[in-house]
C-alpha cells in the first residue's frame, strides 16, 4: 500500500512539474493609474532614477537598502542598482526615453533570483489635463519563474507592488499641482 502511495505521489509530481513546463515562456503584468499632473510633470518622476526612489514601492520597503547610483540619474543610460537583504540585489537602466510620453528600462535581478526584464512606462495625456499612467514588466520565464507563476503568480506577486507604486507616484505628483 505504501508504494502505491509512493507512485501515486512521484506520478502526481512528474505531471505537476510537465504542467508547469508547458507554461508561456514569457511573462506581462501591467497596471495604470490616472493622475492629475501633466505628461512632462510625470516623466520627470519616472525619468530620474532620484525622483523615482521617492515612490518605487520595493525602495520605501527597506530604509536600509544600499542605493548605487550611477554617474548619470536621468535620461537614456543613467543607472541605479540596489543591495538589500529584503529585496535581493539588481539594477535598472533607462535604455529609452521620450520626453512627456515614454521611459523604458531595463531591470536586472541577480539576488535572490536572477533574471533580466524591461519595464516600461508609458503618460497618455487626457483632454481634462489629466495623465493616464501605464506600468508594464515583460521578460522570459525560465522554469523557476514558471514554477512561481504557478504556485503565487505574478499578477500577485507584483501586481499590487505597482498599484501601490502608481499611487505612490500620484500623491507625489498631485502635491506638487
Amino acid at each position: 500500500m505504501l508504494k502505491l502511495i509512493l507512485i501515486l505521489v512521484a506520478v502526481a509530481l512528474v505531471g505537476f512539474l510537465a504542467f508547469v513546463a508547458t507554461r508561456p515562456d514569457s511573462f506581462r503584468i501591467e497596471r495604470s493609474a490616472r493622475i492629475a499632473a501633466t505628461p512632462e510633470q510625470l516623466h520627470g518622476l519616472i525619468n530620474d532614477f532620484r525622483q523615482f526612489n521617492r515612490w518605487n514601492p520595493w525602495r520605501l520597503k527597506d530604509p536600509a537598502t544600499t542605493d548605487l547610483y550611477g554617474t548619470s540619474t536621468v535620461g537614456v543610460g543613467a543607472r541605479y542598482g540596489w543591495e538589500s537583504k529584503e529585496l535581493g540585489v539588481g539594477s535598472m537602466e533607462i535604455v529609452e526615453s521620450t520626453a512627456g510620453q515614454r521611459v523604458l528600462l531595463k531591470l536586472d535581478f541577480i539576488k535572490p533570483f536572477e533574471a533580466h526584464n524591461r519595464a516600461e512606462f508609458t503618460l497618455q495625456a487626457e483632454a481634462d489635463g489629466a495623465t493616464t499612467v501605464r506600468w508594464s514588466m515583460e521578460g522570459p520565464a525560465n522554469f523557476m519563474s514558471k514554477l512561481m507563476n504557478v504556485v503565487v503568480g505574478m499578477e500577485k506577486m507584483v501586481g499590487p507592488d505597482f498599484e501601490a507604486g502608481l499611487a505612490n507616484l500620484k500623491k507625489i505628483a498631485e502635491q506638487r499641482g
